[in-house]
């Protein structure tokens, strides 16, 4: 496989084995050896098969895969599910084996829907509850000092029926975008409560521990604020949970109460699935989908998938019992976007609607088929017996003779897997292919890029610059112009026939978003991620008819993003690049004036007693000093760094907020309680102090005396923080596949 300089960049960042020092001491060729010999176990056959799936780049698993395989840790699966009953020791057994997973680089999913309501009776204590959204917040707390793979926070996923007393409440949970961050959150909705939205009539809250109604609400009037609420900042989510319990294959072992953190894998408690996904692009031929190809490549990830399993090492006994008694695997897509470029097809057209029905159902069918193989070859999943294709159910009715065929020999033959395919999120792996991500369109067709020293690239997808090269258009003030406008809609010098092929997704109204996942979910056993995006002005009733939509076209959930609508958005189109200097000129810092005033704090820190200056002119912030007791030798002068460096970006107009936002959490060995909370660092203090500053609109007396009030608790900025860059490179950040990623440096923020 051809590796871009991108891909390098994310290899080496993420995958690539390392020494002592930090360099890495493989390349592509030494990483995909280690994966297929691992995976393969001792088969000289089936390493070579895995290699050469794996080179040609019409396949890549998930990213645990591919860094753990082959290492001490050997955990390769990326979903987990955790049960949480309603105890106080099964809640923080959950958090305990939480932390194990996302050590381990694996995203984890909970129900909180059997945890009693707030203020509840509590017999054993003589008390009451603290109620899920507690609860909730306890785990948020736990994943912040986790960091996963030793690079990222933890990514969860939080659901709560629609029938639990509190549901109210968790709907709004997230209504401050700061708060729950290491956590998506999704209501989960059953058939009763849409039959009595759609009828406009009342529902039952049941307490989850007496079973008691403890109440009615109007459906209507609670699903009018899950619509607000993602009008507002894009959650929650909804997942469909009767839907999905209707399609488990294994209902006579358990009941599907929880997702992994971006929705598209149900899972039973104490289960985890292994994913990967198949490249479109790299099966096209001629302009023409190689049927053959991709038949090949499918069976040979069902093939790699199934050997995951057996080569994994997983965090908790219970999960390797049960993961091996289902054997739950997930095959999935990435590059259909760029695969209708290729083929000269529109993403919102009935014929892009027909060609994802047709190509999905070929996939399920060769994967299942695969699947069936293996089971004659290895036996069946351990749960077979009394599971939906021991009963002999259609698991794809009304299509053709040859899916009836191959019903008649699963319940003959058994097979492998309980599941065969999923669409999930494909960030990194994706970059890695160099194509598009999962079945989402293209954000942008031209994005910025930084580099290290500084500068601006425009990145511009290479199906559209052969295009516009084929066609005689080509220029680079024509690629800066898409990159500010973020779409071919209005500009004049594009001709009509290309603006209908490139497409990005704000081009395409929520209703083809739509009509494209439900296209997909026909075919796809477990569930697909996917972002129904909206441009900043759409209505509350835009996102109703999203969901109903949703529902009526047969997806197992949906999350919708309302451009502009979170306050730490990072997208970087449009007029956004503006804010950048244009050319990528460099920025001189204004001059100090002669005279400045200022606000002095002091913070305990691990080290002492810390006093941070921050002093201003008629502009805002221009400098800080920094002054610690009798303090000398290096902690000093990396003080005096960290403050010249800080007063540097304050005369550059870079934001308060988005320097307290790269200082706040850095860790040294002593950290120290300051006013009720945690200082992890002198660097750690001095975010704080800037918080403290934005809060303070003037340097007011009156305001002062407000800060010293409420020292005892955590500064809140009021100022609104409109992150527009990733937190690692500083390049443009896409809203899709139901969560954040820079196509730049492969960061995520789940």
């Amino acid at each position: 496989m051809q590796i871009s300089d991108n891909a390098l960049t994310v290899l080496e960042k993420r995958y690539f084995r390392k020494d002592e020092n930090g360099k890495s001491i493989e390349d592509w060729s030494k990483m995909i050896t280690r994966v297929a010999k691992n995976i393969s176990n001792g088969s000289k056959e089936k390493e070579k098969q895995f290699y050469d799936l794996l080179d040609s780049g019409k396949f890549l698993p998930n990213s645990p895969t591919l860094m753990n395989a082959g290492h001490d840790l050997q955990q390769l699966s990326a979903c987990f599910v955790l049960p949480l009953e309603d105890s106080m020791e099964s809640i923080f057994e959950s958090i305990k084996n939480a932390a194990l997973i996302h050590k381990s680089g694996g995203g984890t999913g909970f129900s909180f829907s059997r945890l009693r309501e707030a203020d509840a009776r509590v017999r054993s204590t003589n008390g009451v509850s603290s109620g899920p959204i507690s609860f909730l917040k306890v785990f948020n707390s736990a994943t912040d000092a986790v960091k996963q793979g030793g690079t990222r926070r933890g990514a969860n996923m939080a659901i709560l029926n629609v029938d639990h007393p509190q549901i109210l409440e968790f709907v709004t949970c997230k209504e401050n975008t700061k708060e729950l961050t290491n956590f998506n959150i999704s209501v989960g909705i059953t058939e009763d409560f849409m039959k009595a939205v759609y009828e406009d009539s009342d529902y039952e809250l049941v307490s989850p521990h007496t079973k008691e109604v403890k109440n009615k609400l109007k459906a209507r009037d609670v699903f009018e604020l899950i619509v607000k609420m993602a009008h507002q900042n894009g959650e929650p989510g909804i997942i469909f949970l009767d839907r999905i319990n209707k399609h488990n294959p294994t209902p006579h072992i358990g009941y599907i109460e929880s997702t992994n953190p971006c929705g598209e894998q149900p899972l039973l408690p104490n289960e985890a699935c292994n994913l990967g996904s198949l490249n479109l692009t790299a099966v096209v031929k001629n302009k023409k989908i190689n049927w053959d190809a991709l038949k090949k490549a499918t069976r040979d990830a069902v093939d790699f998938l199934d050997s995951v399993i057996d080569m994994s090492k997983f965090p908790l006994k219970e999960i390797d019992a049960m993961v091996k008694s289902n054997r739950k695997i997930g095959l999935g897509i990435m590059g259909w976007a760029d695969l209708l470029f290729i083929l000269g097809i529109s993403y919102n057209s009935d014929k892009a609607i027909s060609l994802a029905e047709e190509l999905m159902e070929f996939v399920d069918f060769h994967s299942k088929l695969r699947s069936v193989e293996l089971a004659r070859e290895k036996g069946s999943f351990k749960n077979f017996k009394g599971s939906i294709y021991d009963e002999k159910k259609l698991i794809r009715k009304d299509i053709n003779l040859k899916w009836k065929d191959l019903n008649d020999k699963m319940a003959e033959d058994g097979i492998r897997n309980a599941t065969t395919t999923t669409i999930a999120p494909t960030g990194t792996i994706s970059m890695i292919c160099n194509t598009s991500g999962g079945i989402e369109p293209q954000f942008s067709l031209v994005y910025v890029k930084n580099v290290m020293d500084g500068n601006k690239l425009l990145y511009i997808n290479p199906y559209f610059e052969q295009a516009v090269k084929a066609a005689g258009l080509y220029s680079k003030e024509l690629m800066e112009k898409v990159a500010d406008k973020g779409s071919l809609a209005h500009i004049e010098e594009i001709p009509e026939e290309l603006k209908k092929v490139f497409v990005t997704s704000h081009d395409i109204s929520p209703k083809w978003h739509i009509k494209m996942q439900g296209a997909f979910q026909k075919y796809v056993d477990n569930a697909v991620s996917k972002t129904i995006n909206f441009n900043k002005e759409a209505a509350k009733e835009d996102i109703k008819m999203a969901y109903e939509l949703a529902y009526e076209s047969g997806c197992k959930g949906v999350t919708v993003y309302r451009d502009g609508s979170r306050e730490n958005q990072v997208l970087n189109v449009g007029s956004e690049i503006k804010e950048t200097p244009a050319n990528g000129h460099r920025v001189a810092p204004r001059e100090r004036p002669e005279i400045t005033t200022g606000l002095t704090q002091r913070i305990e820190t691990g080290c002492g007693h810390l006093y941070i200056t921050i002093n201003s002119d008629e502009k805002g912030a221009c400098e800080i000093f920094t002054q610690m007791g009798k303090v000398g030798g290096c902690a000093s002068a990396q003080l005096e760094a960290i403050a010249r460096l800080t007063s540097l970006l304050l005369r550059s107009n870079v934001k308060v907020s988005a320097i307290a936002r790269q200082l706040k959490g850095i860790r040294c060995p002593s950290p120290m309680w300051n006013n009720g909370e945690i200082v992890t660092s002198c660097a750690d203090s001095i975010a704080k102090s800037l918080e403290t500053f934005l809060e303070l609109d003037t340097d007011s007396l009156e305001n002062i005396e407000k800060i010293n009030k409420k020292a005892s608790t955590k500064p809140r900025s009021k100022s609104k923080l409109a992150m527009k860059t990733c937190p690692d490179c500083g390049s443009t950040i896409e809203h899709s596949e139901g969560c954040l990623k820079c196509n730049s440096c492969g960061w995520s923020k789940c």
